[in-house]
C-alpha cells in the first residue's frame, strides 16, 4: 500500500515548530516506514499550533529512516531518538515520552496522519474541560478506501471505563495527555506487542474523566501487511492478557470497576476459548478457560467482592 495525502486541501507551507518551551510534545514512534514517515511528519509540520516540539523514535529501523531523520534533526524539525530495534510499540512511545518537555503528549503513529488543527483545537478542549485525557474522532482509510464507523457504538466522552473494557476504543493517534498524568500511570506496557494501548487507557479511565472532540482530526490508515492489525488475525488474546495482569494486580481499586472488569474477562476467556476450539485449536481453548478458572480462584481468595 502506498501512503496517501492527508486529504487536507492545499498543502500548507511545512516549517519546524517554534523555538522555546514548547506545551505540547509529540511523540512519533516508528520502524521502516521511511516514506509513511515522511508523510506522518509533514501533518505535523503543517499544524496550525507551532508551540510544540516533535520527538521520532526510531526502533533500529533500516530502510533509509536515519537518513530521513538525520536530515529533519538538522533542519531543527525534530528531536530524534534512536533505539535498539524491540518491535513493542508500548517501549517505543514511553522512549519518547521520557524525554519530553512538554506539558502535553501528543501520539502519532507513522502511518497515521493529522489534520491541519487538530493540535490546536484539541489543546483548546483540554484548557475548556479540565480533562487530562482526550481524544479525537478518526477517519478510518484501509487501501485508500474509507471505512464506515456507524456501527461503532460506545460511549466517547466522560467515564469510558466499561465501554474501552470491551475494546480499545481510544486511538493512540487521537489522543492529548498531560504528561505528569502519563507518567504517573507508568505510560504504556511495553511487554505487550498489541493492545498496549487498552491496557493503558483501561488504567487511566478507572479514575479519570475523557474529553473527546467530535471531528475526525486523526487520519487512521489500515491495509499494509506490515502493520500489526496484519500480523495476526486475532488480537483478543492480547486484551486477554492485558486485562488478567490488571485484574491480578487489583488495579482498579473500586469493587464496581473491579467487578465489571472480572465479568468482562470471563466474557472474552469464554468467546475466545469458543473460537479456539471452532478451529481446531482444543488445547489452547482448555488452557485458556484453566487460565481463567485459576485466577478467578486466586481473587477470591485475595478477597475480591462480586
Amino acid at each position: 500500500m502506498e501512503p496517501q495525502s492527508n486529504a487536507d486541501g492545499p498543502e500548507r507551507q511545512a516549517a519546524p515548530p517554534d523555538r522555546g518551551t514548547p506545551e505540547v510534545s509529540v511523540i512519533v514512534p516508528t520502524y521502516n516506514r521511511v516514506a509513511w514517515l515522511a508523510e506522518a511528519v509533514g501533518s505535523v509540520l503543517n499544524q496550525r499550533y507551532r508551540r510544540y516540539e516533535l520527538v521520532v523514535v526510531d526502533d533500529g529501523s533500516t530502510d533509509g529512516t536515519a537518513d530521513y531523520l538525520g536530515a529533519l534533526r538538522a533542519a531543527g524539525a525534530a528531536r530524534v531518538l534512536r533505539m535498539a530495534h524491540c518491535g513493542m510499540p508500548g517501549a517505543v512511545r514511553n522512549r519518547g515520552a521520557e524525554i519530553a518537555r512538554g506539558r502535553y503528549l501528543a501520539f502519532l503513529d507513522c502511518d497515521d496522519l493529522w489534520r491541519h488543527d487538530k493540535l490546536v483545537r484539541q489543546l483548546a478542549l483540554m484548557r475548556a474541560t479540565g480533562c487530562r485525557l482526550s481524544h479525537t474522532r478518526e477517519l478510518w482509510l484501509r487501501n485508500g478506501t474509507v471505512v464506515s464507523q456507524r456501527k461503532q457504538r460506545h460511549r466517547r466522552f466522560g467515564h469510558l471505563f466499561t465501554d474501552a473494557l470491551r475494546k480499545c476504543i481510544i486511538g493512540p493517534s487521537t489522543t492529548m495527555i498531560q504528561t505528569q498524568t502519563f507518567r504517573e500511570a507508568g505510560g504504556f506496557r511495553e511487554d505487550l506487542e498489541i493492545a498496549e494501548d487498552y491496557e493503558l487507557w483501561l488504567r487511566l479511565t478507572a479514575r479519570l474523566q475523557v474529553a473527546y472532540l467530535d471531528e475526525a482530526l486523526t487520519i487512521k490508515r489500515g491495509g499494509s501487511p506490515d502493520q500489526l492489525s496484519a500480523k495476526y488475525d486475532q488480537i483478543e488474546g492480547f486484551r486477554i492478557a492485558a486485562l488478567e495482569r490488571l485484574l491480578e494486580s487489583r488495579a482498579f481499586g473500586r469493587d464496581e470497576l473491579e467487578s465489571a472488569a472480572t465479568s468482562e474477562y470471563r466474557r472474552k476467556c469464554r468467546i475466545y476459548a469458543e473460537g479456539c476450539r471452532k478451529h481446531g485449536r482444543t488445547a489452547e481453548a482448555a488452557e485458556t478457560e484453566a487460565r481463567c478458572r485459576a485466577l478467578l480462584e486466586r481473587l477470591r481468595a485475595a478477597g475480591a467482592r462480586w
